[in-house]
């Protein structure tokens, strides 16, 4: 998910794990706690693209990296805030869970997350778009609300734990949407005679009203849109895979790299003499 919304995610679980004890300072080192993952972006100044691509969303998105991490961050944070009342395993646990979450949440979008590294399989439900106002600005409210009541309050916990809740909550809802518009391509597919080997849906581009499916054909791509407002069939369209432009580039080892982390959804399309790499998922 994007930078916003991961402080967001952050910030209310530091206050719902350690909010009672240390007030705003509890949001302020979850904020930190769920922008650090994202950090791996910057391996793109010391790598190539490609095995930049292969690092984002790896290591530091892993369950390892939390467990590891999370008792370092909070020794350090024990240091700095020595005054505080919270001690150096309240410190880990607030950063665990702010680490922790950062990885979950991105194992709902469309790119994923290797939650399980060093496996190098990649979760992803593909069921909410990488930036999401409905998913982001009711958080943003109540964390907001929080962060304005009286530390150790009702109101204050009330007011994080409704955010915490209605974000969820929508994440159970898009899922469902995904599987009510993944019936309604695969009908229209079957409707309209085609035969295919796969078929992933996806959210278009800030909301889960409007839908994609990239559908897998033996030598093309169908890509069709459905809106949960649609009366009108659905309509796709074709693009030719031309895998075959590739030529000796398919032996390639930064080629076939590519076409791990597209999970083989691309085409290859050429333009004024150059092969362009097309990854289908966005």
């Amino acid at each position: 998910m994007d930078s916003l919304t991961q402080i967001v995610l952050g910030a209310a679980v530091g206050e719902a794990v350690l909010g009672k004890k240390i007030g705003n300072k509890a949001m302020l080192y979850g904020a930190i706690a769920g922008t650090i993952p994202d950090l791996d972006i910057f391996a793109s100044y010391f790598t190539d693209t490609v095995s930049a691509l292969e690092f984002h969303r790896g290591f530091t998105h892993s369950i390892f990296f939390s467990v590891l991490f999370a008792p370092i961050f909070g020794w350090l944070i024990s240091k700095i805030e020595r005054r505080s009342i919270a001690s150096w395993k309240d410190w880990s646990l607030l950063m665990f869970w702010g680490l922790f979450t950062h990885p979950i949440l991105d194992s709902f979008t469309t790119w994923g997350t290797q939650l399980f590294w060093p496996f190098e399989t990649r979760l992803a439900f593909r069921n909410i778009f990488v930036i999401d106002p409905l998913y982001t600005l009711p958080f943003l409210l109540f964390l907001i609300m929080a962060m304005r009541s009286k530390r150790g309050s009702k109101k204050r916990r009330e007011f994080n734990n409704l955010g915490l809740i209605i974000s969820s909550s929508y994440l159970v809802i898009t899922l469902i949407l995904k599987g009510v518009t993944y019936f309604q391509f695969k009908n229209a597919l079957e409707e309209q005679g085609y035969e295919y080997s796969q078929i992933e849906t996806k959210p278009a581009p800030f909301n889960s009203i409007l839908w994609t499916a990239n559908v897998e054909l033996e030598d093309a791509y169908l890509i069709g849109d459905y809106s949960l407002l649609d009366s009108k069939p659905i309509e796709f369209k074709r693009y030719l895979k031309n895998h075959d432009l590739l030529g000796t580039l398919r032996n390639e080892d930064k080629i076939n790299r590519l076409i791990d982390i597209s999970n083989g959804w691309f085409i290859i399309s050429e333009e004024k003499g150059g092969l362009y790499f097309n990854d289908l998922r966005f």
